[in-house]
């Protein structure tokens, strides 16, 4: 049901407006307030899905109400009534964040269309919130050692900024999820995130896969083709392994950096990008910088921000949060019920040197789960989580 506050002082407008939302719709409930002083307190202490109010009102206006509830709960959709002379103010109210405007004496029509299309916002808007949120969890590192602290720290201060991050570490510690987390916590997170396993092209097709072909181009360049760069514009791509890219498309990447423009394999026209770029690598690079494998002018475009993604043994800590994360996960993909790990056992996994990192644990806690008993003891975990 849709809860509606309705702030007007003027008690025959108040009624006539009740009944029109009344009739219109069983599931409305609305609720009434006097002025703007009462309508104020009711928004500050309920929860509302949208609120009707006038303007020119004793007490508090309407400009005044719409101001300090933008400030307390800014999701709530209002819609200003406005009298004859008001017109110019209620015009203003929308750029103040009013979702519209109705005027006095109201169109049956319009004020049913206006209610309904700002209901429907809020819930889009509540909606995307709940995606949001269930995103941004799925990609959240898990951990409270002193490693994670700090990269989450890191997170939160480089996001919102366009500034490229090279992400490094073993494999398997995680770096997708802190390319991922960054993109969605990001002013870009509207746009699309674009993954490149950088290892897992053939050296002779990275070009066409990062700035796309024009026909003819090469043998199999049956049609024009846009890359990854073209269909991550106005987001993120996130070069994976781009320690193994071949030293020619690190020169076009470099000159993607440099000038924000690329050009399609065969072609000689340029395409304006608007790109955020984070990378990540196991490698060291600097040791391949020494070893003529990498350029040294790509790698400091890069590397505006690092970020280090410890091996899982240097946060033994941390496993525990990550047992239970995973033991949770796991349980709800398979539509098991979920299994507790014994002391012991979380000890046993602490003692592991974990060669393949949270990558192996996750697998390990899955074998554990679906093989081990209905509580997951040291004797499971010497049974079952070798890794051979």
């Amino acid at each position: 049901m849709a809860k509606i506050l309705l702030i007007e002082d003027e008690a025959s407008i108040r009624r006539v407006l009740v009944k029109i939302l009344s009739e219109e719709n069983k599931d409305y409930e609305v609720v009434e307030a006097e002025d703007g002083l009462a309508g104020m307190e009711r928004i500050k202490n309920e929860d509302f899905d949208l609120v009707l109010c006038d303007i020119k009102m004793p007490k508090m206006d309407g400009v005044e109400v719409l101001e300090a509830t933008k400030k307390i709960k800014p999701d709530v959709p209002m819609v200003m009534i406005s009298g004859h002379g008001d017109l110019d103010t209620a015009v203003n109210t929308m750029k103040i964040g009013a979702f519209d405007y109705i005027s006095k004496p109201p169109d049956l029509n319009r004020l049913l269309n206006t209610v309904r299309n700002a209901l429907d916002r809020k819930e889009l808007v509540a909606e995307n919130t709940r995606l949001k949120k269930k995103v941004s969890k799925n990609y959240e590192m898990i951990g409270e050692s002193e490693a994670i602290v700090h990269i989450k720290d890191m997170i939160e201060k480089v996001a919102h900024t366009d500034a490229r991050v090279l992400v490094t570490g073993p494999n398997g510690t995680g770096k997708e999820l802190v390319a991922h987390w960054l993109h969605q916590k990001s002013d870009r997170s509207k746009g699309p995130m674009i993954e490149v396993n950088c290892a897992a092209i053939p050296s002779e097709l990275i070009e066409s896969e990062l700035f796309g072909h024009v026909k003819g181009a090469f043998t199999s360049a049956n049609k024009d083709r846009a890359g990854k760069f073209e269909a991550a514009n106005k987001g993120t791509i996130f070069l994976d392994e781009i320690g193994d890219m071949s030293l020619s498309a690190q020169a076009k990447v470099l000159r993607a950096l440099q000038e924000n423009r690329i050009s399609r394999v065969g072609s000689d026209k340029d395409i304006k990008i608007d790109v955020r770029v984070i990378a990540a690598t196991n490698k060291d690079l600097k040791k391949e910088i020494e070893d003529n494998n990498f350029r040294e002018d790509l790698y400091h475009r890069l590397a505006v921000i690092l970020i280090e993604v410890p091996a899982l043994k240097e946060r033994k800590e941390d496993i525990p949060l990550l047992v239970d994360h995973f033991s949770k996960k796991i349980a709800q993909e398979q539509g098991i019920n979920e299994k507790q790990f014994t002391k012991e056992a979380i000890d046993k996994l602490q003692e592991s040197e974990w060669r393949g990192n949270v990558r192996e644990l996750r697998n390990v806690v899955e074998r554990l789960i679906i093989l081990g008993g209905t509580e997951i003891t040291d004797e499971d975990v010497e049974l079952f989580g070798s890794r051979f």
